[in-house]
């Protein structure tokens, strides 16, 4: 079986934006084992590419591939 180091940075990228867009309609994914090992491997190698995790715009826009995500205004 293969670890979180296995993957491509990328998709696991992807598949912890859809997971965290999602955590208001499932709220158990917040406190599943997979979601809080996912976010901090992604923070490791976010920590390692010189972001500052605890500066969300830095962290979302690593996330997005350097893309800078602006709320919608509503």
């Amino acid at each position: 079986m293969k670890t979180l180091t296995d993957y491509d940075l990328n998709e696991l990228k992807l598949i912890y934006r859809l997971l965290h867009r999602h955590l208001q309609d499932e709220i158990d994914l917040m406190d599943s084992q997979l979601m809080h090992d996912l976010q901090r491997h992604l923070q490791d190698k976010a920590r390692a590419d010189g972001v500052d995790v605890s500066v969300h715009a830095q962290w979302a826009t690593w996330l997005n591939g350097g893309v800078v995500v602006l709320k919608a205004v509503e």
